[in-house]
């Protein structure tokens, strides 16, 4: 491949021999094809090196492989900055070793982001993957506003970890290359534990940043199995501490970068709240729950405290 690609894909594996292979044909399957494939090796130990080093020979146009020095263990941040800094293309898109495409995927997608110059990343529905060992799919959109763009801020306080709605998985964005610069990529620190975060970390500065797109199709496999990043910390009871520091990054990265935002200041506080103020916490959920039953009686009964106050005032 001379020219520069339109886009570049990057997976990173780290001793995924079981499912890379899957990952890397779904890539290559695409009906879109110009575009690079850059897999970046975390420091393996199993058969999974030795696969992508085979379809380099396959396919040495196409795909390459990279490495951290020493072959060393640095975590999917480090990981997913060492395939952006060596990116070509105009939009880079992720796929974890793990998950598969569907063939349609970057298609449609870089339509998507040719016709809405002003949009920065484009993401979309998951399936959640568990009929590949019997078990049930089910088909999960990620956003609160589908197929149109989202100002840039909007989704902060409606998506979650914030807000409410689905966030999208890693292996569904496609991301032009400036915003990834201008936002700095993915934060290094998030290692071990933390890398169950290191997508919000991610997602939360470019919501910031750029207009995005949460499209109602869906383009992804999302492999669900035991020995997954997201299994193993609910597994260990790690997810609120995980949650406690993501919050308070959020909280300084903003301050760093002068982010005033009322709504997502807010949003922040209240997302902090259980961990800050646990009794002040308790004490709203406990009067929202007593409102919530006063709102489904008969309004002759919603009325009855308003009464007794004026007949006793």
């Amino acid at each position: 491949m001379t020219h520069p690609p339109r886009v570049t894909v990057v997976t990173i594996f780290l001793n995924a021999q079981a499912y890379l292979r899957e990952a890397i044909d779904s890539v290559l399957a695409q009906d879109f094809t110009d575009f690079e494939l850059i897999m970046v090796d975390d420091g393996s130990t199993d058969r999974s090196t030795r696969i992508a080093r085979d379809y380099v020979k396959r396919h040495p146009g196409r795909c390459s492989y990279m490495e951290h020095p020493g072959h060393a263990n640095r975590g999917t941040s480090a990981s997913r900055n060492a395939g952006i800094a060596r990116a070509r293309g105009e939009y880079v898109a992720f796929i974890d070793a793990d998950d598969a495409w569907k063939p349609e995927k970057l298609r449609e997608q870089i339509a998507i982001l040719d016709a809405h110059p002003e949009v920065g990343m484009v993401a979309g529905a998951a399936l959640y993957w568990r009929s590949w060992q019997g078990g049930k799919d089910d088909l999960t959109p990620a956003g609160h506003v589908l197929d149109r763009p989202v100002p840039p801020g909007a989704a902060s306080t409606q998506v979650y970890p914030l807000g409410g709605a689905q966030a999208p998985c890693p292996s569904v964005l496609m991301v032009r290359r400036d915003v990834l610069d201008r936002v700095g990529g993915f934060e290094a620190s998030y290692t071990g534990p933390l890398q169950l975060y290191e997508d919000q970390a991610f997602l939360s500065k470019v919501y910031l940043d750029t207009h995005v797109w949460f499209s109602s199709r869906c383009w992804l496999l999302y492999r669900q199995h035991a020995l997954s990043c997201v299994s193993e910390n609910f597994r260990l009871g790690n997810y609120d501490w995980i949650r406690r520091h993501f919050l308070d990054w959020f909280e300084v990265y903003l301050t760093q970068g002068g982010v005033n935002d009322r709504a997502v200041r807010r949003a922040l506080w209240r997302a902090q709240l259980p961990y800050r103020h646990p009794m002040l916490h308790r004490a709203g959920s406990a009067a929202a729950a007593r409102w919530s039953r006063m709102a489904k009686l008969p309004r002759r009964a919603r009325d009855l405290p308003r009464r007794l106050r004026r007949w006793t005032g």
